[in-house]
């Protein structure tokens, strides 16, 4: 680097820069190195075929021979055996990538120690001293002028002292739902709930307050609806914005950072003289930091809050008992409370501190109204008042204390221009919709929805693992799914017991390759894990129960996206006492099926309820086994599975089932008609009956003519009534009758219109006329115009 660096330039060259930041351009060449080598042929027929041409052939093996080289270089510089090339020495393609593996080793474990050396650890000297005898050696980078050179400062700090360690009050990982901290209710228009009032505490002293709490509530089965509620929702439905707050302001302008006066506030003193100062102000902005890396449900940090005229920082990781003094400012509905992006600080307010707002205003919901670029507050900045912000520090550890100076700076920079963006945005809502203040109202209401969410803690239940799950796309058998259940539930729980993040615990990646390998070994465990988390470390051997635990399910494949099971599998069929001959997994698996149409019906949030309140039910109940593994219909197939017998016993049940089924009916038919027959010969010997006994006291001389099986059909009907023999004999009467043999002769036509007597090709006429809505009718062949004008009804 120092041959790069030229006394002439008073900044590096580009070659400096490379040689200073390695990470940066080297990892441009691998992601070009990688474009390039994904546009090359797939092994497989394609590579066959260009492997045919000549001029393929040949670029291919120089290239390779290229490659080797440069490998063979890169192994002889650091000390390792560089014998790629050599074909006499080295024979076998899985020689060379063994050789190739060890270099990798020996490379990375060097740059782990450069690494610590960067850090301020020494291996070879003194050892590292426990947390809290070290001050955290915190650095950024930054351009030395007079060296011409970057000087690296590392953004997280090593040997912090824990935070959750001094707080006055254990924080509640519990699995249980999140009770609101609030006691205190300034600016209530709706008194707080009893149970919220006092903070006497039940029996239960070795638990959690809130865990306790919910216990002593659900003994008690009082004011259970109201210990969940957000105890400000009264207040914000009954919020009205104010007609001074929808007209336009005259925007006032920030003063420099150099001249605003800036507080640090870390004592109980200074917070509560804070609050009689922001009780006095009609608005002022606030932002938040927030750590969630070595904590279970995060850390708030930092509270920034700027005034027109002053600065403050307030240590809330020192004053986090004390934080709720801020509801008297926060929940006044005459005070404008000005955040960005207010979604996760609402949260993280109620979550650690108790603190609610009421009459807030989000620039970012302001942003999206005026459809702006972007909507980040780095865009504001630059947008309204000229300013770049430094990034850099979004993603740093704000538990470090002291406070360098550059981050100081970054967090001011958060609120102390965000009044003045504020006005701004008043302005263009205002004139973007012609001076009227309904878009301005609609960004008013947005915000108020934001002050009503409620902080939601993050709940564990047997089926948490799915979603994770699905979100890798990838297909698991039923013992990579055991595994990758079993390892997510002691993950939730350690982070719970250690208070730190799943992600400090057991990285997902890490997770999804213990479950596809599946080592036999505790090494193979540690081998997966690079680095290797130190929970992970400690406990490998408990993680090799685990994945022993999934290799002795049986190896079925689970289906991705189905939820029912068909066929043989189907649950109605089967006997408990065949589903005691399966393991356990798979007898959980085929009795949860038969609950799944019922649970489609309910939607998402009656779906966590429900299993909220299970797991109030039964607190092991994270621990059992999941309803959402399938079992392949195609292990029905396999002689060797249980899966395959129990199939040849439904099928043959279900043949059993269809044989008596058939006989049933077949019996039933049969005797319905047996039943017919019997009634349809008892009626026609008592009609022949009668009849004989017509003819006989009938006239001698008067015949009547045979009547056909129509006939009698006809006379079956209900409303024609039978004649006994007692009456007098009466001929049948053939113009009732439907056949038009015995209609009689027709009369002629008459030349006047008669609608009784259109055939049916004149009314198919009339119904197309009907239709086209016409009502002359004159063109009616036959039909006389004037008699069916006449007869046509009116409408």
């Amino acid at each position: 680097s120092r041959k790069c660096v030229s006394r002439k330039h008073k900044q590096p060259t580009v070659e400096t820069r490379a040689a200073l930041f390695p990470l940066q351009y080297g990892l441009g060449a691998v992601l070009s190195a990688t474009k390039a080598s994904a546009g090359l042929p797939q092994a497989g027929d394609e590579y066959d075929f260009y492997r045919s041409f000549p001029g393929f052939q040949e670029f291919c093996e120089s290239q390779g021979d290229g490659l080797l080289h440069c490998m063979s270089q890169i192994m002889q510089h650091h000390g390792c055996r560089s014998h790629v090339r050599d074909q006499n020495k080295l024979t076998g393609l899985e020689e060379r990538f063994d050789l190739v593996v060890d270099s990798n080793d020996v490379i990375l474990e060097r740059a782990g120690i450069l690494l610590d050396e960067a850090d301020g650890v020494n291996r070879n000297q003194q050892p590292v001293m426990p947390a809290g005898f070290q001050p955290p050696k915190i650095v950024v980078s930054s351009w030395n002028r007079k060296s011409q050179f970057w000087t690296f400062r590392l953004l997280h700090a090593k040997n912090v002292t824990r935070p959750q360690l001094k707080f006055k009050e254990r924080i509640d990982n519990s699995n249980t739902p999140f009770i609101p901290k609030i006691f205190i209710k300034p600016n209530a228009r709706k008194p707080l709930p009893a149970c919220k009032t006092s903070r006497e505490r039940p029996e239960d002293l070795d638990v959690p307050a809130a865990l306790a709490d919910l216990i002593h509530q659900q003994r008690t089965q009082e004011h259970v609806d109201d210990m969940f509620a957000h105890p400000y929702q009264y207040e914000l439905d009954h919020l009205s914005t104010q007609e001074k707050l929808l007209s336009k302001p005259e925007p006032q302008m920030y003063k420099p950072m150099a001249e605003t006066k800036f507080s640090f506030i870390d004592s109980l003193e200074d917070l509560v003289a804070l609050n009689e100062k922001l009780c006095k102000l009609s608005e002022f902005a606030v932002d938040l930091e927030h750590h969630s890396y070595r904590s279970f449900l995060g850390l708030t940090c930092l509270m920034q809050i700027s005034t027109r005229e002053e600065d403050f920082i307030i240590d809330t990781l020192e004053l986090r008992s004390e934080m709720y003094i801020l509801n008297e400012a926060f929940t006044d509905p005459s005070i404008v409370k000005v955040f960005h992006g207010a979604d996760s600080d609402i949260e993280w307010l109620q979550r650690d501190f108790g603190l609610y707002v009421v009459n807030l205003f989000d620039t970012h919901q302001a942003s999206r109204a005026l459809n702006l670029a972007r909507h980040s507050l780095d865009h504001l900045l630059k947008h309204f008042c000229s300013v770049d912000s430094d990034k850099r520090y979004q993603l740093a550890d704000w538990r470090i204390r002291p406070l360098p100076d550059e981050m100081v700076q970054y967090a001011r920079t958060d609120t102390h221009y965000l009044l003045y963006i504020y006005d701004c945005v008043k302005v263009q809502l205002l004139d973007f919709n012609h001076s009227q203040p309904g878009l301005l109202q609609s960004v008013w209401n947005k915000s108020k929805d934001i002050s009503l969410k409620k902080y939601v803690k993050p709940i564990y239940t047997e089926e948490s693992y799915l979603e994770l799950q699905r979100k890798q796309k990838k297909s698991l058998n039923t013992q990579q799914l055991t595994a990758f259940r079993l390892l997510f539930a002691w993950r939730d729980k350690l982070a719970r017991q250690e208070d730190e993040s799943t992600g400090f615990v057991l990285p997902t990646h890490m997770m999804n390759k213990i479950s596809e390998e599946l080592p036999k070994e505790p090494q193979g465990i540690i081998a997966c894990c690079n680095p290797v988390p130190p929970l992970v470390r400690q406990q490998v051997n408990e993680l090799h129960l685990l994945v022993q635990q999934a290799r002795e399910m049986p190896l079925l494949k689970v289906r991705k996206h189905e939820v029912m099971l068909f066929g043989p599998h189907d649950t109605s069929r089967v006997s408990e006492s065949d589903l005691l001959h399966l393991s356990p997994e798979l007898c959980f698996i085929l009795k949860e099926v038969e609950t799944k149409d019922a649970q489609k019906s309910l939607s998402v949030a009656q779906m966590k309820a429900r299993q909220i309140t299970e797991s109030f039910q039964n607190p092991f109940r994270m621990y059992l086994p999941s309803k959402d593994v399938h079992v392949n219909k195609n292990a029905k197939f396999d002689p060797s599975s249980k899966i395959f017998e129990i199939s040849k016993r439904w099928k043959l049940q279900s043949i059993e089932q269809q044989q008596k089924e058939m006989e049933a009916k077949k019996k039933a038919k049969e005797e319905a008609k047996e039943q017919a027959r019997k009634a349809t010969g008892n009626g026609e010997s008592a009609k022949s009956g009668g009849k004989k006994r017509e003819r006989v006291d009938g006239e001698v001389g008067e015949l009547t003519p045979k009547p056909s099986k129509k006939l009698m059909k006809s006379a079956e009907k209900p409303q024609k009534t039978e004649a006994t023999p007692q009456e007098s004999f009466k001929p049948f009467d053939y113009s009732q009758s439907d056949l038009k043999v015995f209609a009689g002769t027709k009369s002629k036509d008459s030349t006047q219109f008669d609608p009784n007597r259109q055939d049916e090709g004149f009314k198919k006429k009339v119904f197309a006329c009907l239709i086209s809505g016409n009502r002359s009718m004159s063109f009616l062949a036959g039909k006389s115009d004037r008699g069916f004008r006449h007869n046509w009804p009116k409408r």
